[in-house]
């Protein structure tokens, strides 16, 4: 058994929306920091930390999102990717390869606004547990029907 199934998540986009959400916004903080933190839900906090599996920072944000983020959403520090300077693969996302090897055949769900077909190809074809990249409308963020999607195929396959 190589453990609880992973899930990495992307901050810009998924949780941190491009366009505001429409329910519970509040005001931008006036500390100077950036400006879309108020676009933070809450309650994705809750429903990510009822997931049956462990959370994991897979975001440029690196050690901020722990510092920023985590707070908002009410989630303990988590481990942080730690991004190596190596160029990606030609035709993926620039995350694709690391995380897999990062899961270490853990399976695992990557929430990212980024994703393709050819990452969804790659990691089926080099990756020996089971993954589910979910992509989020980095619009609207993170809704009801992600948390679905993820929390059933956790549920299935984790």
């Amino acid at each position: 058994m190589l453990g609880r199934p992973l899930v990495f998540l992307d901050v810009d986009g998924p949780l941190i929306p491009f366009r505001a959400r429409t329910v519970g916004a509040a005001p931008p903080a006036p500390d100077g920091g950036n400006p879309l933190l108020h676009r933070i839900d809450p309650e994705d906090g809750r429903r990510l930390r009822k997931l049956p599996a462990d959370l994991v920072w897979a975001t440029t944000w690196m050690d901020e999102a722990n510092e920023v983020v985590a707070p908002r959403l009410g989630l303990p520090p988590l481990p942080v990717v730690d991004w190596p300077d190596e160029a990606p693969l030609p035709g993926l996302h620039w995350k694709t390869a690391f995380l897999v090897t990062w899961a270490a055949g853990r399976s695992f769900v990557w929430i990212d606004d980024e994703l393709t077909d050819n990452d969804r190809r790659w990691v089926a074809a080099h990756h020996p547990g089971r993954a589910l990249l979910h992509r989020v409308d980095g619009n609207r963020g993170l809704t009801d029907a992600d948390f679905f999607t993820v929390g059933a195929w956790l549920m299935i396959h984790g």
